[in-house]
């Protein structure tokens, strides 16, 4: 049966992106279909960017936000005045490949209730290996802790097509994520609180907890480079990190399941910011200190944003510990953890 195409967006959210988008915008021009509209957007950038898309791109759409709204406040701006069936928001330091688009839009027109899709990510750095923030799809751990098929904390895996099947995921990268848009939009889009990091997690799981699923496309293939925005081991980063995925956890949560995962995630963060000190980095202790503080402050605060299903029921959760499993186990692979994960992934159909 011939599958119908939906209409797309190709949406890039740049901020300061000029280089990057001179870099990389190519490859999305020439490999992205012509039915799909390819959408920049500048997050009141000062380096020239709107020059550079007007006079290079004249035949893309090209919005110029007023200010800086963050990753999540800017493509929330954009994609409430879409109409498009799937928005693609995709980053600015992305190389996308021959056929990319298709085999993502494969899976949404044969799965219904998938919500979301993620490609598979390789390094652009290390064009064999898996990268960063995203890899093979995204796993969290007992106590919020998030990783990547492909990729636990630091460590990265060569893509030896190990990961090769179509599968459900707990979340997909914001690097190169797929989403329907009315879903995105009834759900609020990206939580403008987060600003950056970790938000695109937030809303896979908000998705998940209204009964949808969130895939790995591995016949799509991208590469990205990562850390252009702010780079690795940047004290923001750090607190954005630390700070939001408290701010997921209260969210997303059951409140019998918060009240012992939330402590323990917080302990968890106290050694990690021991580590830090013997690390040498001493301001990602201040960092960590200052998102547990703004997540203290700001958790009576929150309100319920849609129902909260049984953690541990959802596929793609990792029963275990990961600290535990990574630095005293010494298990530095995801295939070293399938034997205590808490579901099974579920795998297309042929």
């Amino acid at each position: 049966m011939e599958l119908s195409v939906p209409s797309v967006a190709v949406v890039i959210l740049c901020w300061r992106g000029k280089t990057h988008l001179q870099q990389f915008l190519p490859s999305v021009v020439q490999h992205t279909p012509h039915y799909a509209q390819i959408i920049v957007v500048d997050n009141a950038s000062d380096d020239g960017t709107a020059e550079f898309i007007r006079k290079t791109y004249p035949q893309l759409t090209f919005l110029q936000l007023s200010h800086n709204h963050g990753y999540a406040g800017g493509y929330n701006e954009v994609i409430k005045q879409l109409s498009q069936d799937i928005i693609v928001l995709l980053n600015q330091d992305v190389e996308v490949t021959a056929h990319w688009l298709e085999p993502i839009l494969k899976i949404f027109a044969e799965q219904p209730k998938v919500g979301a899709v993620q490609p598979r990510i390789r390094s652009y750095t290390q064009k064999e290996y898996f990268e960063y923030a995203g890899a093979a799809g995204g796993w969290i751990d007992c106590f919020g802790y998030t990783f990547c098929r492909g990729r636990l904390f630091d460590v990265l895996e060569k893509d030896q097509n190990q990961y090769a099947v179509p599968t459900e995921i707990f979340w997909a990268s914001g690097a190169c994520m797929a989403v329907r848009r009315h879903l995105y939009v009834s759900l609020g889009g990206l939580d403008p609180y987060f600003f950056a990091h970790m938000e695109e997690i937030d809303l896979c799981w908000r998705l998940k907890n209204q009964g949808h699923q969130v895939w790995y496309c591995p016949d799509s293939v991208v590469y990205h480079v990562g850390g252009s925005a702010l780079p690795q081991g940047h004290p923001l980063k750090t607190y954005l990190n630390y700070r939001n995925n408290l701010l997921m956890l209260a969210k997303n949560l059951p409140l019998r399941q918060a009240c012992w995962i939330i402590p323990a995630r917080m302990a968890l963060d106290g050694i990690s910011a021991i580590r830090s000190v013997l690390r040498g980095y001493p301001r990602d202790v201040l960092a960590i200190v200052r998102a547990h503080g703004h997540f203290l402050y700001r958790w009576p605060t929150l309100k319920a944003t849609g129902p909260r299903r049984n953690f541990f029921s959802h596929t793609a959760v990792y029963a275990g510990s990961l600290v535990w499993s990574f630095f005293i186990l010494k298990k530095k692979y995801f295939s070293q953890l399938r034997p205590s994960c808490s579901t099974s992934n579920s795998t297309a159909s042929s």
